[in-house]
């Protein structure tokens, strides 16, 4: 009987192995969350997460809602998805305990507060629900749950076009745009001064030159000016204007 070598070497047999996952085939275990996950704690057993307790009760559930929906959802198309039935447990632990320390209230008492069931495509479902209502309009709805953790071959994967965001445009860029020389008024190639605090600006009364004081009225460390009255703060020769 004669054995044969491998040519290759154990970190590549893993990196083989690695690239072969399909994502559809199995679902990861679930202790590859419980380190990183924010609800645990030690030896992955689910703990309350303090930086929630100072939200009301719809954001905390919300919060872990989303959590577990967006893993269990990105893994809907692996064959052993019922693997995620412990990560549900460990959420919904982890959300209990954060709300029982912020009532100063126990884990069975708040479950039995929270406790509702939802209905789905494949008949109810039991999950833990809070509501807000906003007379006249829909509550706001946070859940945790409700989720059947059954194999969808036909999952269609659609990622959310986000909204453009549009911030408003800085006050210095707008007058730097308009072009238009805060000292003089002219319309030309503009620049911009600068100082490092208004105090360096001097006391009013004193020989204060009126850059300064335009600046200090305006509360402004930075003036918008042309290239002449810029040299002028400077104490340097205006620059000729540019003629064709």
């Amino acid at each position: 009987m004669r054995h044969h070598r491998t040519s290759q070497r154990p970190q590549d047999l893993r990196q083989a192995t690695l690239c072969q996952w399909d994502y559809r085939s199995t679902c990861p275990p679930v202790r590859w969350y419980l380190p990183s996950r924010p609800s645990t704690k030690k030896r992955g057993k689910p703990s309350r997460r303090p930086e929630l307790l100072n939200h009301d009760d719809h954001d905390i559930i919300s919060t872990f809602g989303s959590d577990y929906r967006g893993i269990v959802q990105y893994y809907l198309m692996a064959g052993d998805i019922f693997r995620l039935a412990r990560l549900q447990w460990v959420m919904e632990t982890s959300m209990l305990m954060t709300l029982a320390n912020k009532h100063r209230s126990s884990v069975p008492k708040v479950a039995r507060k929270y406790a509702a069931t939802t209905e789905t495509a494949f008949g109810p479902r039991k999950c833990f629900e809070a509501r807000v209502e906003r007379g006249g309009r829909k509550p706001l709805v946070g859940r945790l749950g409700g989720i059947l953790l059954r194999q969808n071959k036909k999952t269609v994967i659609t990622d959310r076009q986000l909204a453009p965001v549009t911030t408003k445009r800085k006050e210095l860029v707008t007058r730097l745009l308009a072009g238009r020389c805060e000292a003089c008024g002219c319309v030309d190639e503009v620049e911009v001064h600068h100082v490092a605090k208004l105090a360096d600006l001097g006391r009013p009364g004193t020989n204060r030159p009126p850059w300064a004081d335009l600046m200090a009225a305006r509360h402004h460390k930075t003036l918008v000016v042309c290239a002449s009255c810029h040299a002028g703060i400077h104490g340097r020769r205006p620059v000729p204007a540019l003629t064709e």
